[in-house]
């Protein structure tokens, strides 16, 4: 009978190795000069106060989140530059809400079996996606974990440290009746909802990733579903520097699963809820065309989708119109859609 090795078990360091090596000039693409280098160190190591900023009572704020089951449409279509995307602007998109500038992230990715072509896939999206929102990739873990997944699937989660001086945090506090509610453009359905998105467009429409959507533009389903999440985060802090945490910019709500009342409640003080205007915002095409595939309900579609707005800013009434030209010089979509009552 022949010897046990780890290469039968299902784990081929050979390959392993392969794909280690992938991963260091992506992650230095990433790197500011507050990262400080420990080759062949067991941490990643970051200097808070660099020649950037200086923080006189920094404080540390923690996200995580993975991109739930979207996965199993990147591996239908065999598309895996984009979910990496996702998983850091899931995290940092959370991050902002409070005011914290994002500035390292860790990613976590298990996978049945070693594959260095599709571990380099998933992590140019990750790497680019925190090049664009100034955040170090300064670590992460690969898990090759035989029958925990199918053949060809995998799970991602991701974890990000921001930093914000403790004057500065938005909290809430300062969100006040009359004040103005400005939604900001999501991309489509960022990385929520998916298991009711597979559903209604897979099961019940009977498409699969490779048909093309002639009400959408001709795009295939696997194009339309895989646009990856909106990255809020430059947009936000050059509000920040102009307006004012808490000032200006008076609550921040990142619009992901729960939909919008949920997700904007979760901001607001208790005496305070947000009065929405319906119709004040134009719903992407995309939200149509899976609620009637799965004859899914107005209130379902509201509770589970961001239906068209992924982040929602509650502002100081009187600056409410300057953000506005702001966020359009940016070139994003924004609309005043109610007030704090």
């Amino acid at each position: 009978m022949a010897k046990a090795t780890y290469k039968t078990a299902g784990v081929d360091l050979d390959i392993y190795a392969d794909s280690m090596a992938r991963l260091p000039k992506l992650m230095t693409k990433t790197f500011s000069p507050q990262v400080m280098r420990l080759d062949g160190g067991f941490a990643g190591l970051f200097a808070l106060n660099g020649p950037a900023r200086q923080y006189s009572d920094p404080v540390l704020v923690s996200c995580t989140d993975g991109v739930g089951t979207k996965l199993k449409i990147a591996v239908a279509a065999n598309r895996h530059d984009t979910v990496g995307i996702d998983l850091v602007a899931m995290c940092v998109n959370d991050a902002i809400c409070c005011g914290a500038r994002p500035v390292i992230f860790l990613d976590y990715v298990a996978m049945s079996k070693d594959d260095p072509v599709l571990l380099e896939q998933i992590v140019t999206g990750i790497s680019s996606a925190c090049q664009e929102t100034g955040c170090a990739l300064i670590g992460g873990e690969t898990a090759i974990l035989p029958d925990m997944y199918q053949s060809g699937e995998y799970d991602l989660a991701g974890f990000c440290v921001g930093v914000a001086e403790r004057s500065e945090i938005i909290d809430g506090k300062a969100i006040r009746k009359g004040d103005s509610l400005l939604g900001v453009a999501s991309s489509g359905c960022h990385s929520n909802g998916f298991s009711l998105v597979r559903q209604a467009v897979f099961e019940l429409g009977g498409y699969k990733v490779s048909d093309p959507v002639p009400e959408l533009g001709g795009k295939t389903v696997g194009e339309l579903l895989l646009t990856p999440t909106r990255l809020y985060v430059r947009p936000v802090l050059d509000l920040l520097a102009k307006y004012g945490a808490n000032d200006g910019i008076r609550g921040i709500a990142h619009i992901t699963g729960g939909g919008l009342v949920e997700n904007l409640s979760r901001i607001l003080p208790q005496d305070c809820v947000p009065a929405i205007e319906k119709g004040s915002w134009p719903v992407p095409p995309v939200f149509d065309w899976i609620a009637r595939l799965g004859e899914i309900d107005e209130a379902e579609m509201a509770r589970v989708f961001n239906c068209g707005l992924g982040l929602v800013l509650v502002l100081r009434p009187d600056v409410a119109a300057d953000v506005a030209a702001s966020l359009a010089a940016m070139g994003l979509d924004c609309y005043p859609i109610g007030k704090i009552a």
